[in-house]
């Protein structure tokens, strides 16, 4: 009876932690969308509004706006393209190491034994 209540305990412990270690997961994505959405805002208002509220000439500030349009555009792509890059790696990485070894994976197999040369060599054969 003892063994069973000390099994429970531990498989208690083993799920809640679980919990927490999938929370935090799905925490660390979220901060990655938020440090998205905030900073496509900084560039928005460091790039744009600074560009749109240039007063040169009648002449010349359309194609201000254009330049400085554009350098937004490249700029937000190219960070965000990146970001986006990364969350999707964090996903995959988080669904391969976190939920995929929690349900499934036991670590009984055979022990890794690094090809050599040597040992064939000598005829020492570990399978």
């Amino acid at each position: 009876m003892m063994d069973v209540m000390v099994h429970q305990g531990i498989e208690t412990i083993e799920f809640t932690l679980g919990c927490i270690s999938n929370t935090a997961s799905y925490l660390r994505l979220w901060a990655l969308s938020l440090a998205h959405a905030e900073l496509s805002e900084v560039l928005w208002s460091m790039v744009m509004e600074a560009g749109l509220g240039m007063d040169i000439n009648k002449y010349v500030n359309p194609i201000a706006i254009m330049i400085t349009f554009a350098f937004w555009a490249v700029l937000t792509v190219a960070i965000l393209i990146v970001m986006e890059g990364l969350s999707a790696f964090l996903h995959a990485l988080r669904l391969h190491w976190v939920e995929f070894q929690n349900k499934f994976y036991e670590g009984e197999g055979h022990l890794f034994a690094p090809f050599s040369f040597e040992r064939m060599l000598n005829g020492q054969d570990d399978e």
